[in-house]
């Protein structure tokens, strides 16, 4: 059994509220735009962190972390990638995988928006954890978490960190 806090689009910030919400994970996977290492740093010292590199991270954190992340975790097939679409739409990179060889659960960030939605016609879980950082047209920081055990997803919480800073 892991539980696995999920986060994205942190610009390189780390909200004070993170320590709590994953200080019970085992894992914490970041579905990029990081925005700096120090951000990756602060996570790993709550638990191992898995990541890609989003759209705005610079050589440094591409040299780091890669584009996109498949492994598996407690019988689950997992995907995290940053710029991916959506259930129904996904964008040209990742559709032809999502059409031949889809994972159990897809992973993406860059949207902002919040999404949790099963993809019937590939038998996939879709997330995106929407943003935790204070860049962006997001209203709320938001974070995922949720336990895998076996195969099995359970105790999938949306968690809202705080308004956007003005």
């Amino acid at each position: 059994m892991k539980r696995i806090g999920l986060i994205s689009d942190t610009h390189g910030y780390f909200h004070p509220k993170l320590t709590k919400y994953f200080g019970e994970c085992d894992e914490i996977w970041h579905a990029g735009d990081i925005g700096s290492l120090e951000v990756t740093d602060q996570l790993a010292e709550i638990a191992p962190v898995k990541a890609v590199y989003g759209n705005i991270d610079n050589h440094v954190i591409r040299a780091e972390f890669p584009k996109n992340l498949r492994f598996t975790c407690e019988g689950k097939d997992i995907w995290i990638t940053h710029i991916g679409g959506k259930p129904y739409s996904y964008n040209q990179f990742t559709r032809p995988t999502m059409q031949t060889n889809p994972p159990d659960i897809f992973i993406c960030g860059h949207s902002h928006i919040l999404l949790v939605q099963y993809d019937k016609r590939v038998n996939c879980l879709c997330l995106n954890p929407g943003a935790a950082g204070k860049k962006g047209f997001h209203k709320v920081q938001t974070v995922l978490r949720f336990t895998l055990d076996q195969g099995n997803i359970r105790d999938m919480e949306a968690i809202e960190l705080g308004k956007m800073p003005i």
